[in-house]
């Protein structure tokens, strides 16, 4: 009896077993966040990659970052460190009239990338045209974000981008006209009473939380709402916003935040340790409450080049960039390399302020 026992609870956990070759790590939201993290970094550093192949797999290892840590905003600012190249009007493609812009404008190119692998695949094609920038962006690894859905999951909210017809030439005889068809990704068409203009992607919210039994033929309702809504009111991570700016003063001058960002933290290996900034000493009694949090990060030579190229900081008498942010931190003490590359600095980085933007952000 023993024996037989014992093969029916081996049995049993074999069953229970997980299934390692699928991710088990679903984004489950619990309650609505009021928060947000922003991070800037300088498109220059597209520039030090040699081949256009390298500087899509450089911006995709910055998107992963974004979306590992759900990163709500990043802003790619001109830091002056551009210097031209004599590869600067390349096109990668013979039959297309735009150049390819990793060499002569590497902050549209960081721009370029980082917004495409934020849009839901099946927006992609209509949202983004063919363009020399985006040749290498289909070899990158997915960033899989909340709101990349599936066609046959259901969530509450969806992307979309509007159409002037309903999605198949089937489905338009004996529907209103006079409604915006929104293409969500489902199989049926998505409507809602909303005038948009076509081709606009739209944040698209539906009145039932789980999936409905029954989805009517002509169309499913539902109503566009902010970006940020389904943040706020049910707690995912829905993507990041790519902003550009021409200077360092401009990320922060420019927030489109009512009130701007209300915690700010440079980055620098002149910088104070982030162990100082993370203790549960300093979690707990020196670091205020935060809604909107912004992380910067230098390039090559760091944030100085950033503030001797900056007119309006110059204008200011402002010399040194760690007199811009509350917090001025090292985030890798004692490192083995001479140094730290931005790319590597923004992995590092978020891992390290973790615990701070999860227990200081305001809900």
């Amino acid at each position: 009896m023993g024996s037989k026992k014992r093969k029916r609870d081996l049995e049993r956990a074999a069953n229970d077993e997980i299934d390692t070759s699928k991710p088990t790590a679903i984004y489950r939201p619990d309650e609505g966040r009021a928060f947000t993290l922003s991070i800037a970094l300088p498109g220059s550093i597209i520039a030090n990659a040699q081949t256009p192949q390298l500087q899509t797999i450089l911006a995709g290892h910055i998107a992963r970052a974004l979306a590992v840590f759900c990163v709500d905003e990043v802003v790619i600012f001109d830091d002056g460190c551009m210097k031209p190249q004599s590869k600067a009007n390349e096109s990668l493609d013979d039959d297309s009239t735009e150049s390819y812009s990793g060499f002569s404008d590497p902050n549209f190119f960081l721009a370029h990338i980082l917004s495409y692998l934020e849009t839901p695949p099946h927006l992609r094609k209509q949202l983004f045209p063919v363009h020399p920038d985006l040749r290498h962006g289909g070899s990158l690894p997915s960033l899989d974000m909340p709101h990349h859905i599936r066609r046959d999951e259901w969530c509450q909210y969806r992307e979309g981008v509007t159409k002037d017809v309903p999605l198949d030439e089937t489905s338009r005889q004996g529907l209103p006209t006079r409604r915006t068809y929104v293409d969500t990704g489902l199989r049926n068409p998505v409507y809602t009473q909303a005038v948009i203009p076509v081709d606009t992607r739209v944040t698209m919210k539906f009145r039932d939380v789980e999936k409905p039994f029954d989805i009517p033929t002509d169309g499913l309702p539902a109503e566009p709402v902010a970006p940020s809504a389904p943040r706020e009111e049910a707690g995912y991570y829905w993507g990041y916003s790519v902003r550009s700016a021409t200077s360092l003063s401009a990320v922060l001058t420019e927030c489109p935040i009512e009130g701007g960002y209300d915690l700010t933290i440079g980055t620098s290996e002149r910088g104070s340790p982030l162990s100082n900034l993370t203790s549960s000493k300093s979690l707990k009694h020196d670091i205020p409450a935060f809604c909107h949090l912004l992380v910067v990060f230098g390039g090559v030579a760091g944030l100085e080049p950033a503030v001797r190229s900056d007119k309006e900081l110059g204008r200011l008498g402002v010399q040194t960039p760690e007199t811009l942010f509350d917090y001025w931190v090292n985030l890798c003490p004692g490192q083995g390399s001479r140094t730290i590359r931005t790319e590597e600095a923004v992995w590092i980085g978020l891992m390290g302020l973790r615990e701070l933007v999860r227990k200081k952000g305001k809900r």
